[in-house]
């Protein structure tokens, strides 16, 4: 039912919103230059990996040694309103119709962080990504990271039709709020460097 239900409101979704879809990928692509699109390998439904799409948000600017600026130097006012909006996760319908991922369940990470989760923080990992969870109506990037897999691991014993619901409509809220978008001091949040818990 869940894959159902996430199927039909996306392609929904989808329709809907293809106007702002083309607008925002024209303005990218006049702003930003190519490619609009922003592409990353992400651990997904026990932990297999996939290409998760999002719309790009920064600059390409490299230092004297071709490496990527960071993000702080690369973001722009432009490239933040789409964070703050959430009009970069856009894309990720896409994913959701494909099955990578689902419209509700933790929000999928870096590759590199799978080997850094205790056994209790890899259940993440039992269900479906998602484009919103219940870690991001409840502080997304201003809270801890084991507060966020706390959040994360409770969503997954407790996941149910009408809690989906709730987290969609909790969203709503949070982006026209514009809460929890990043943490202090960073464009998003820092990055997890492991836990001491097991």
């Amino acid at each position: 039912m869940k894959r159902l239900f996430d199927f039909i409101v996306a392609l929904s979704a989808f329709v809907m919103l293809l106007p702002i879809i083309i607008i925002v990928g024209i303005l990218i692509r006049t702003k930003l230059g190519s490619p609009i699109l922003f592409t990353q390998d992400r651990p997904g439904l026990n932990g297999k990996v996939f290409k998760m799409m999002k719309f790009r948000t920064m600059l390409d600017g490299k230092d004297k040694h071709g490496n990527l600026l960071p993000d702080d130097e690369r973001m722009t006012p432009f490239g933040a309103f789409l964070r703050s909006t959430s009009l970069d996760e856009l894309p990720g319908l896409f994913n959701v119709l494909k099955g990578d991922m689902s419209l509700v369940g933790p929000r999928p990470l870096l590759v590199q962080y799978l080997p850094l989760y205790s056994n209790e923080q890899a259940r993440r990992h039992n269900v479906r990504p998602g484009i919103t969870g219940w870690a991001q109506v409840n502080g997304r990037n201003a809270i801890s990271w084991d507060e966020k897999f706390k959040l994360d691991v409770w969503y997954v014993d407790n996941q149910s039709f009408w809690l989906d619901i709730k987290i969609l409509l909790l969203t709503v809220k949070k982006v026209f709020v514009r809460e929890g978008i990043s943490a202090d001091g960073h464009v998003t949040i820092e990055p997890f460097k492991g836990s001491s818990n097991d």
